[in-house]
């Protein structure tokens, strides 16, 4: 099992927030809370990599993991 570790921008609008996974195009979830918006990028982000691994697509690394701030929202996934 390997654990991939990466940013989620996350940002709020008029109620609903919404997350993103910058390094993985398309990847991006939405909660009227906070918390749902990160657990559905969570899964998300579980699903993409695993479609990625089926079909033998390299899962990009997060640039340089340990610069991301501690406080800074990330998503870790271990498949």
């Amino acid at each position: 099992m390997k654990t991939y570790i990466f940013k989620v921008e996350l940002e709020e609008e008029e109620g609903i927030w919404t997350a993103v996974v910058p390094a993985l195009p398309g990847c991006n979830a939405w909660g009227h809370t906070e918390e749902q918006a990160l657990t559905a990028i969570q899964e998300n982000t579980k699903a993409y990599i695993e479609t990625l691994i089926e079909d033998n697509q390299p899962v990009p690394i997060e640039k340089k993991e340990l610069e991301i701030p501690i406080q800074a929202p990330a998503v870790a996934v271990t498949i």
